[in-house]
């Protein structure tokens, strides 16, 4: 099954996550150069915090498009709501 956004949303997704390379590369920069380990922690916050962006625009998208197609079709929708709660049971 294919992303379920717009091929707008699939272009901010890739924009994001290209800004999220560049911070990772950032932060193996940081700890190469030996920086101070509280500015390595708030970069390690700040792609948390990114990564955590890009995992609700996914979830949202997801709601909005598979699921809610899904269940004005009476197609699949306890299928795909199953698999959300259970991965959704995994996030720590």
């Amino acid at each position: 099954m294919a992303l379920c956004g717009t091929d707008q949303n699939k272009e901010r997704l890739i924009k994001r996550l290209n800004r999220i390379e560049g911070q990772i590369r950032g932060l193996s920069g940081m700890i190469e150069n030996d920086r101070d380990c509280i500015d390595v922690l708030r970069q390690v916050v700040s792609v948390s915090g990114a990564i955590k962006g890009v995992w609700t625009q996914i979830v949202g998208d997801h709601l909005k498009g598979c699921i809610k197609n899904a269940t004005l079709q009476d197609d699949s929708s306890d299928q795909l709501i199953d698999e959300l709660v259970d991965h959704l049971s995994k996030i720590k």
